[in-house]
């Protein structure tokens, strides 16, 4: 049998678990220096309190690689391979992590989503169409799949992205200083802008046609993901051509791990295209 972990980043709440077949694996979030489990003990109050009023931003550090260990190797001993997919390796040590602690393992796969929030429930809806084959095949499923994911995503601003280390310092000044909505999502594990518009209703057009451009994909789910505010995303679902609503199952209140870099506000779309956006 098959035993699918992922790390919280991936903004899979415990509730939701049972429906994508899968143990949590919540990263760390530290307000001050007080210590919580991503998804699990961190009201959401109390995060958005810290992040906004108190204009603190919060910290994330890894999950508890101990309790890991020992769920993993008891799956591993009652017989059952186990794929674990960790949020990009290139904004979190997480992946490194845990392929350096299963690395000799022939029956635990470690998979780097190269991307976070919905592009990772996507995968997993992916392992859970295959969970019959190999894990070599698994795999191979995983990143012929992951290249078709695209995360369109408007931040309110960006600042809480550059102060956490996840954009780079002139994309953050053009963005600020010349009033640019960019649209924000991951290339090549990297989060990056995939285009820069003037206004937000220019934004979410961009963000409601690319669904048509890039052929979304009808098999698969569009994951309509937010922070703190919905009204934002309600505005651009709006805009989505009315042959997609069906696909848009999922609206996902992000985890606080995540929320922090895009801070309040912040919302978009996530879907599998059958086209690979092209190089800007």
């Amino acid at each position: 049998m098959l035993k699918v972990f992922v790390d919280s980043g991936s903004s899979i709440k415990p509730e939701e678990a049972s429906k994508y077949d899968v143990k949590l694996i919540p990263l760390n979030v530290i307000l001050d220096d007080k210590e919580y489990k991503d998804g699990v003990d961190l009201d959401y109050d109390v995060f958005y309190d810290f992040l906004i009023n108190q204009k603190k931003f919060p910290k994330t550090s890894l999950p508890d690689l101990v309790e890991l260990e020992k769920q993993v190797t008891e799956c591993t001993q009652a017989g059952d391979d186990v794929v674990i997919v960790t949020i990009s390796g290139k904004i979190s040590s997480t992946h490194d992590s845990i392929k350096k602690m299963f690395e000799n393992n022939p029956k635990v796969r470690v998979l780097d989503s190269q991307m976070a929030v919905g592009g990772m429930r996507l995968i997993v809806d992916e392992i859970n169409r295959c969970r019959d084959k190999s894990l070599d095949e698994i795999e191979s499923r995983v990143n012929d799949l992951i290249p078709r994911i695209h995360i369109m995503a408007i931040p309110e601003t960006l600042e809480y992205l550059h102060r956490g280390g996840r954009l780079a310092k002139f994309e953050y000044m053009i963005g600020s200083f010349l009033k640019i909505k960019p649209i924000i999502g991951f290339k090549d594990g990297h989060v990056a802008v995939h285009a820069k518009k003037m206004g937000m209703k220019s934004s979410m057009n961009y963000i409601a046609k690319a669904l048509e451009e890039l052929e979304c994909d009808p098999s698969y789910d569009i994951v309509a993901s937010y922070t703190y505010n919905k009204q934002n995303l309600d505005d651009l679902v709006a805009m989505v051509d009315k042959k997609y609503l069906p696909q848009i199952r999922v609206y996902d209140d992000l985890d606080p791990a995540i929320a922090c870099h895009w801070g309040p506000n912040a919302f978009g779309l996530i879907f599998v295209g059958k086209k690979v956006e092209a190089e800007k």
